[in-house]
């Protein structure tokens, strides 16, 4: 089987200089590999390819345990990323209020604030770890403000969402971590179901995320409750997880480039393309994978109708084909657009706030911290599909004023 390990670029390198598709038989339970970026970008909007690919993923693990894990798989069979039309685009049009500007535009004030307190809190002159301080809290208290969850414990969050980063970023989950990742679902379902209820019983919708998700299932445009469920599950694990790691591959990438951070303070402006260089140079996702609907040929080979194809985000955002050294960071790069948001109808929802998120936190950042430095040792995630870092201790060469 094919290694990718904590730095998966060198396979994805040495794949590319091969061939333009790859059949791996023990990837998945079997699967054609994409690495090159034309050909990537081709399946993220190739309509002969279905993102409806969940019951056949799950019942390829686990054949023996369908039963046992029918709640995962009702959950991830109702939400929009792995829906195709008409489903998708009547899910999606329904989730597209909470993503307007409009919607987001006080959000910038509230992640500032997050960010200031936990920075006011640390100790001073003593290194500490920024997947813990930074990363992975303030995008779970983004994502829980956003729902309208005001009394839910954001580690509780934080926990359900690796327990099915865990599951969903390893090739071949043992049917413990199934059943572990289908508990977390199940206790984030019934949190969410807990607040529609108390909601439905004082008759009170709200313009946050679960208010317009009840208001869209009053229209229609959502069309059961488990249906509602699922969307807020996958919503909640989706902006909690890209995010933290955008968030932990950007400050090693800025950090293991001398003077970078410097020059981020002094041109503040190149601030956004910075954030869409950490996205392509390490891609928080680094796979998506759709199911052959339409049986074609592909470079001389022949896709059949139910096969599985793994498009490499991760491998295509460095192809040296249409990226310039592709394996240095450069901030001001101005190539192709990244694929790390995925294109096309399946292009992800929350690009935007994703973005806007990084920025005021990265805003922030640069304005408290003279200049930060990478110390000691840092752990990789260790998980295939969701790119980043478990741990990155940090160690400051002085902590600005109290904000």
């Amino acid at each position: 089987m094919i290694f990718f390990g904590a730095d998966p670029y060198p396979t994805y390198a040495q794949m590319q200089s091969v061939g333009r598709v790859h059949r791996e038989d023990a990837f998945l339970g079997g699967a054609w590999m994409l690495t090159h970026y034309d050909d990537v970008a081709l399946a993220l909007r190739d309509p002969r390819l279905s993102a409806r690919r969940t019951g056949g993923w799950l019942n390829d693990i686990h054949k023996h345990a369908r039963s046992e894990l029918a709640p995962l798989q009702r959950i991830f069979s109702r939400a929009l990323l792995f829906l195709d039309a008409p489903d998708h685009s009547r899910l999606r049009q329904a989730l597209a209020p909470a993503f307007r500007p409009a919607a987001l535009q006080k959000l910038s004030e509230f992640v500032r604030g997050q960010v200031n307190a936990a920075l006011n809190a640390l100790p001073l002159h003593a290194p500490f770890d920024f997947m813990e301080v930074i990363a992975q809290p303030i995008p779970a208290a983004v994502i829980a403000h956003l729902m309208g969850l005001q009394e839910v414990d954001p580690e509780e969050l934080m926990q359900c969402s690796q327990d099915l980063a865990d599951f969903i970023g390893n090739p071949s989950p043992d049917l413990a971590l199934a059943l572990k990742a289908q508990r977390s679902v199940a206790n984030l379902a019934t949190v969410f179901e807990r607040e529609i209820k108390q909601r439905r019983r004082r008759s009170t919708l709200s313009g946050d995320w679960v208010g317009l998700m009840m208001q869209a299932q009053s229209t229609g445009g959502i069309q059961s409750t488990s249906e509602l469920l699922a969307q807020c599950v996958m919503l909640l694990f989706a902006g909690h997880e890209t995010t933290r790691h955008l968030l932990g591959n950007g400050m090693h990438a800025v950090l293991s480039q001398p003077g970078a951070w410097k020059q981020l303070q002094s041109s503040p402006e190149l601030l956004g393309s910075a954030l869409r260089e950490m996205l392509r140079y390490n891609s928080p996702v680094q796979f998506t994978g759709r199911r052959v609907a339409q049986t074609h040929t592909l470079h001389g080979h022949v896709l059949e109708r139910g096969d599985l194809v793994i498009a490499f985000i991760g491998a295509a955002n460095r192809d040296p084909t249409i990226y310039t050294d592709p394996h240095r960071f450069a901030m001001d790069r101005r190539q192709a657009p990244h694929l790390s948001f995925g294109a096309g109808v399946h292009a992800c929802i929350g690009a935007a706030l994703t973005y806007l998120e990084a920025q005021a936190i990265w805003t922030v950042l640069l304005d408290r911290w003279s200049q930060p430095s990478l110390a000691g040792h840092q752990t990789s995630a260790n998980n295939i599909l969701y790119h980043g870092w478990q741990t990155l201790p940090l160690q400051l060469e002085c902590k600005l004023e109290i904000a």
